[in-house]
Order: structure tokens, then C-alpha cells, then sequence
């Protein structure tokens, strides 16, 4: 690779759903831009339910129409209070016709939309693809320099970190991050059942935490089981007959006969928050910029928003002639993403707390929070909308 080969606008280091959606927007803006990140298959069979501005998203990017057929429609949501508390909450269930969509979103394998990223990322000759971990990053006034594993280095005026909550590229721009570790993990693991869902995700809300129910192509259902930490565990460690007749039980047996299928997941739950969202020519998103716990669809929903955000901000920095990693150019990144984040992190965290607490009080507010959302229109299609995306970006354009 000679210097002038090694030389780029943007280089992304990571190469998850974030980080290639991210590459692959960015590349489309015109700028030089590399992907470094090692090549594989995704390993595991978790999936994620993509809301309506992430699938417009990947759209734009040419790279849905190869999930569209793998993926499962979500038409409806149920919200059930499963908590066996003197104070419940009602059901609350929120249906995509009435605020005129067909689907929420869809819910699709995370290796099915890795493996049509892959495939979009290498269609694209302006972006360069290197399939290696980053070794080093390091950030100098004029420019950041990223290198390999196998020694190579690249330089760029902008790095976007995508690669993850322990990030070479936030310790190099020299960004903090404030760390709450969750008395909760979360077991995923997909199931196939007797009966239909008919596009329908269930949440049941248990005094651990959340269980819901995400439906699939066919009958079957992937599934996120928060729990307190040895509850996690001992249901990891049950057997398939064992686990399928806890999410049998779990979901009150609305989908008949349960059958858990190969591969489950065990990870703890925190909320990390950088204190900036770019710094030294280095701008941060995916888990490199959030970890929220996986309630209510908003991780990569959250991190794929970045990704449209970084590319709005290059597209506008080279159309005005703009260095891309000078700094007045980072503070439109940081202000464009400060809000959606906070207010998606401070909402779950809320809704994760109330479900939590044995307080009285604060059990009875949940309950009346959800009787109004339940029983009042505006107000639920309120929370519909806002719980796809938030208002204020539809007014400015973005994705």
C-alpha cells in the first residue's frame, strides 16, 4: 500500500451493523473512506428488531432488499403486566395501522443483515475494505493514524469509532465514559412454536425485568429473558426441555407447545454514556457511544441513527469545503446526537426502574402512566411515533 493509497477522508473501525451501515453511508457522500475490521461470519443467532427509520435507512443504502424476505413484519406490540404486584399495570397494546403503517418495523437475524451489509460494502469501489482488527489508533492535530494488526497503517482526518463499549478510538480521542452496571442480564435465544403470532410482539413485564417474545419468519419467535443475574444463569444452564418449558410458562402458553432451538446468549446489563460524542477528530457511535439494556428496540435502532447522523454531517462539511475531523464539524455531530441519546437512555432507564421498584407509589404511577397511554388515543399514538424515532429528526430531514 503506497502513502497516497493509504491516505483517507474517513476511516470506520469496526465492522458490526453499526459500523458497516455506517461505512457504507459514509463512502456514499463521496468521501475516501476505509472499514477496518476482521471479516467473519456473525457467530450467534441473536436478531434485532429494526424500526421504520432504520429500514428506510438501510434502504437508501441498497442493502434491505436482501433482508426484506428473512425478516418478520411487526404489526402489533403488547405490553403485559406480569408482575404478580398488588398494583399492575393494564395491558397496553399498540398496533401500526393506527398511526397508518403497515409495520412497525421488522425484526430480522442479525447474521442475515451483517451478511447483506458485507455484501453491499463490497459492491461500493470508493469504500476500501480492510479485514483486520485494529491495533493502535492514535490522534495528532492534522490527522488520525489507525494500525493494524498486521502492521498496516492508515491515516485519515476523521475516524468514526464503531468498534464497540471498549473502544480503541475513545480511549485515543481521550473521551470518558460514565458506567452503571445493571443487576440484570439478559438470556436470548430463539424458539419455534405450535401456534401462529401473527406478527404480534409480546412483552411480559415480571418483577425482574422484561421477557418478550419478537416474532420470526414462520412460527417462531426469538426471545430476550431479562432477569436478575443467578436467575439468568440457571436458566441458561437448564436443558432444551427444561428452557422451552419455562418460556412456555413465561408466555402463559399463547403460542401452544414451545421448542427452544440450538444457541443462547448470556450478557450482563449496564448503561454506559461517553461524556462527548466526538473529540480529536475522532467521532464515536454504536456501543462506542451508548449501552442501553435491550428494552424497547432501541440499541441498534440507536446506533444506525449515528451512522445517518455522521454521514449528514461529512455530506455538509465537503459541500462547504469544511475539513471533516475540525472541530467545529464534530459539535454538529455531538449536538445532532446528544438528545436522541439521552432521552432514549433516560426513558429506558425510567421504564426499567418502575418495573423494578417494590415501592407502592412508584408501582402505582406505572400503572397509571400505562392506563393512559392504553386508553387514550393521542397519547398512545403519540408514544408510537416517538418510540420509532423522535419527532424533532423528522422535521430536520435526517435518514
Amino acid at each position: 500500500m503506497t502513502n497516497a493509497d493509504a491516505s483517507f477522508d474517513v476511516i470506520v473501525v469496526g465492522g458490526g451493523p453499526a459500523g458497516l451501515a455506517a461505512a457504507i453511508a459514509l463512502s456514499q457522500t463521496g468521501a475516501r473512506t476505509a472499514l477496518i475490521a476482521r471479516q467473519a461470519p456473525y457467530a450467534d443467532n441473536r436478531t434485532t428488531a429494526l424500526l421504520g427509520g432504520s429500514v428506510d435507512f438501510l434502504d437508501e443504502l441498497g442493502v434491505w432488499a436482501s433482508c426484506r424476505d428473512r425478516a418478520a413484519g411487526l404489526k402489533a406490540m403488547r405490553l403485559v403486566d406480569d408482575t404478580g404486584r398488588l398494583i399492575r399495570a393494564p395491558e397496553v397494546r399498540f398496533v401500526a395501522d393506527e398511526i397508518g403503517l403497515d409495520v412497525f418495523g421488522y425484526n430480522v437475524a442479525n447474521a442475515v443483515l451483517v451478511e447483506a451489509l458485507e455484501q453491499r460494502a463490497s459492491e461500493i469501489d470508493g469504500l476500501v475494505r480492510i479485514a483486520e482488527d485494529a491495533e493502535s489508533v492514535r490522534s495528532a492535530g492534522d490527522g488520525v493514524t489507525v494500525t493494524s494488526a498486521s502492521g498496516r497503517v492508515l491515516t485519515a482526518r476523521l475516524v468514526v469509532g464503531a468498534d464497540g463499549r471498549h473502544s480503541l478510538c475513545r480511549e485515543a480521542a481521550g473521551i470518558g465514559v460514565s458506567r452503571r452496571t445493571l443487576q440484570q442480564a439478559a438470556l436470548t435465544f430463539n424458539i419455534s412454536h405450535a401456534r401462529p403470532h401473527h406478527n404480534v410482539s409480546t412483552e411480559f413485564h415480571t418483577p425482574q425485568g422484561p421477557c418478550v417474545f419478537v416474532p420470526l419468519p414462520g412460527d417462531r419467535c426469538s426471545v430476550v429473558w431479562v432477569a436478575a443475574p443467578k436467575e439468568a444463569d440457571r436458566l441458561l444452564g437448564l436443558d432444551d426441555d427444561a428452557l422451552s418449558a419455562a418460556a412456555e410458562r413465561q408466555s402463559h402458553s399463547i403460542f401452544g407447545r414451545v421448542r427452544v432451538e440450538p444457541g443462547r446468549h448470556l450478557f450482563p446489563l449496564a448503561i454506559e454514556r461517553p461524556h462527548r460524542y466526538a473529540q480529536n477528530r475522532i467521532a464515536l457511535i454504536g456501543e462506542a457511544a451508548h449501552v442501553v439494556p435491550p428494552i424497547g428496540a432501541q440499541g441498534l435502532n440507536l446506533g444506525l441513527r449515528d451512522g445517518i447522523d455522521i454521514a449528514d454531517v461529512v455530506r455538509g462539511a465537503r459541500a462547504a469545503g469544511e475539513d471533516p475531523g475540525a472541530p467545529q464539524v464534530l459539535s454538529r455531530y455531538g449536538a445532532a446526537r446528544r438528545a436522541d441519546i439521552l432521552s432514549r437512555t433516560f426513558a429506558i432507564d425510567v421504564a426499567n426502574r418502575s418495573l423494578l421498584s417494590d415501592l407502592l407509589p412508584m408501582q402505582s404511577l406505572r400503572a397509571v402512566g400505562m392506563h393512559l397511554i392504553g386508553g387514550i388515543g393521542p397519547l398512545r399514538r403519540l408514544a408510537m411515533r416517538e418510540g420509532l424515532a423522535p419527532s424533532w429528526r423528522a422535521a430536520r430531514g435526517a435518514g
